[in-house]
């Protein structure tokens, strides 16, 4: 069966730049047309982004392993590499979330 799609190495890369670059535009646009007031609920929000990207991080390290490719460092393929600096990147995300959602509820708390 032959794919729906069939693009050479170099029309996928132009497409996935393509629409990295769209996604780029589009977050900056709702990020500044939010409220100073809603930002700290809206990265508290993220979190759960954050965690699928995590989730995909893990699949495209792990599916490298299986399919093979290139070695990039020593025994490490170029998708495991990627793959670890987006886990790592994204659990930065994860706990700066958290820390800051839990700074946004300290507020609500009573003084006693």
């Amino acid at each position: 069966m032959e794919p729906l799609l069939s693009l050479t190495p170099l029309e996928a890369f132009v497409a996935s730049l393509t629409v990295f670059v769209l996604a780029i535009f589009i977050g900056i646009e709702v990020i500044t047309k939010v409220p100073p007031t809603l930002h700290t609920p809206l990265m508290s929000g993220s979190n759960a982004i954050s965690g699928i990207t995590i989730v995909g991080a893990l699949i495209a390290a792990g599916s490298s392993a299986v399919a093979g490719g290139p070695r990039l460092v020593g025994v490490f393929t170029l998708a495991e590499v990627l793959g670890f600096l987006a886990v790592i990147f994204a659990m930065v995300n994860v706990v700066g979330g958290f820390l800051v959602t839990h700074r946004m509820l300290q507020m609500f708390r009573r003084k006693d």
